[in-house]
Formats: C-alpha cells, structure tokens, sequence
C-alpha cells in the first residue's frame, strides 16, 4: 500500500520515477598511484540561496478568527467566525460542482474542483451567488456566510486532496501546494 501511496504522490508532483540515478563510479586509481596530497585548502560550499517566498496557491476564503481547526476526525477543514453576509471567496481558480443542501451537517455549500488532485468545499453558507458548471476565479465571491446546518455564524472550509481532507492552513499559509 506505501508503493501506491508513493506512486500517487509523485505522479501529482510530476514525478514519475521515484528511485535515485546510479551512484556515481569510483575514480580510477591503481595500486601504485598514491592518494595526492593537496596543498589546497579544501573550499567550504556556497550557501545555499535563500528561498523565494511562496505565494500560497490557495487563498484564504473569508475574513474572521478560526474558530474551529482541523483535528481529521471530527473537524476535516477549518472554522471561520464572522457575521451574517460576510463574503466567501473562492480559495483557488476552479469550476462549481456542487451547490446544495442535501450533505447533513454542513447546510448550504458550494464545493469547487480546482484540477484532477484538489476540490473546496464553502459550508453553512447564507446565500449562494455560484450555480453548478460556473468557472470562479481565486478571490471571486461565491457566497455569504451564514448559519445554515449548524448554530452559529461561520464559514465550514475544508481542502481535500484526492479525495481525503487535509489540514487547511498549510495551504492557506503558503506552505503547502
């Protein structure tokens, strides 16, 4: 099952051969030619560059506190406070699809497919303004917070890479893509 594992992964990274290229040949040496010493001092290595920053892929839905965070089990996304209306946005370019209510405990949603590896989903919203097959743009309001499957106003956010849900925050943070 790790080789599978494995494989998906790297394949979602574009890797596709996941073993390290053959070790580099001994340098030829005869019994009768001696090491040379070196009147060099050995030259330490450069530094490595500093990384450039990462814009995060997905950008954060909505404004407010998290007020919920993600634990896999009972909480598979992260919780967003706010009031009535506030504005959801779409995390990340994708196409709507699903709107509805018809998932128990999560009210109205809007779950967005971002490519073959990634999908969003925006839960206990007030009010819709995407509608199934709909391309969003990242930062495009989707939806309202609201209410609605649970008992107090907040955004439902979860990111779900093929198919499991994962923690939110690396991704909203930029460090994870």
């Amino acid at each position: 099952m790790a080789g599978l594992g494995s494989a998906l992964l790297l394949g979602a990274c574009g890797t596709t051969d996941p073993s390290p290229g053959p070790a580099a040949p001994p340098s030829p040496r005869t019994a009768s030619t001696p090491p040379q010493a070196s009147s060099k001092r050995p030259v330490p290595p450069a530094p490595a560059p500093a990384p450039a920053p990462v814009d995060a892929r997905f950008g954060w839905p909505a404004k407010g506190p998290v007020v919920g965070r993600f634990d896999g089990n009972r909480n598979k996304g992260i919780d967003i406070g706010g009031q009535t209306g506030d504005p959801i946005l779409a995390s990340a370019d994708g196409r709507v699809v699903f709107v509805g209510s018809q998932l128990r405990g999560y009210g109205q949603m809007v779950i967005v497919k971002h490519d073959d590896t990634f999908i969003t989903a925006y839960a206990h919203t007030s009010r819709i303004l995407v509608k199934e097959k709909d391309d969003v743009r990242k930062g495009q309001k989707i939806a309202e917070m609201g209410s609605s499957g649970t008992d107090r106003v907040k955004l439902h956010f979860e990111i779900r890479r093929q198919g499991v849900a994962v923690n939110p925050q690396p991704y909203l943070d930029g460090r994870q893509r």
